[in-house]
């Protein structure tokens, strides 16, 4: 089997474990209550080898887990308001608290309070120029949240996507029910984090961090949510 990549990403990496493949797996756009362990069956195993590695969005386990929150749900507050015309509505990984529903979503998960505080102190800070210390205060739940943006795929207007729950359940869920290795991962091409891996992935969260740093899975509309990854050397 000839792995493949995204447009203008490589098939091969080299990192400080070795020489490795990384597969980007084209799925049916994955919709709200799917099953990713009936997906990983469908898509990866026919392509699957022992000693491969699979990485998998976190929108998409979230997406399965039905762990969205829609826009028609979300009351919005006067503070949201206030605060989110002076916080970035978009940057380069996604949307940002500059979107109302965002910062409601903020305000909801850790407090007005919290939130009130973040933003004085991420306003000070960009004075200085030093950027992130908003989300640095409010946690990687709020830095997370996907959704709420219609700009790639439309129905994503209609509901925010948190981060996944119990993402190293999830990993290992599938690896009971699939014999399949796994981690979750909330990349993008600036950042990449490993939300949770399976029991059996014994490289660290840097090392992995390092077999995707180019984000082959890409973020745009390419629809490959899985990425098989092989050592080849």
């Amino acid at each position: 089997m000839e792995f493949t990549a995204n447009d203008k990403k490589n098939v091969a990496i080299e990192t400080s474990t070795g020489s490795y493949d990384r597969c980007a797996i084209r799925t049916h756009f994955i919709q709200i209550g799917e099953d990713y362990c009936a997906l990983v069956e469908r898509y990866v195993k026919p392509l699957w080898q022992e000693g491969d590695l699979l990485a998998i969005s976190e929108k998409i386990v979230s997406l399965c887990q039905k762990n969205v929150v829609y826009r028609k749900d979300m009351k919005i507050s006067r503070l949201a308001r206030f605060l989110s015309r002076f916080a970035t509505q978009h940057n380069a990984a996604g949307i940002g608290v500059g979107d109302v529903y965002k910062m409601q979503f903020a305000i909801d998960r850790v407090g007005a309070w919290r939130v009130l505080w973040a933003a004085i102190c991420g306003g000070f800070c960009k004075l200085i120029g030093k950027k992130g210390v908003f989300y640095d205060m409010v946690g990687d739940e709020v830095r997370g949240l996907d959704g709420f943006y219609p700009d790639v795929f439309p129905v994503y207007g209609e509901f925010g996507i948190p981060l996944p729950e119990d993402p190293c359940g999830a990993c290992n869920e599938i690896r009971a029910k699939t014999g399949v290795e796994t981690i979750i991962i909330d990349a993008n091409d600036f950042t990449r984090d490993i939300l949770g891996k399976s029991d059996g992935v014994t490289l660290t969260d840097e090392q992995l961090c390092e077999i995707i740093r180019d984000n082959p899975a890409g973020q745009d509309d390419q629809c490959t949510p899985f990425i098989l990854i092989r050592k080849t050397s």
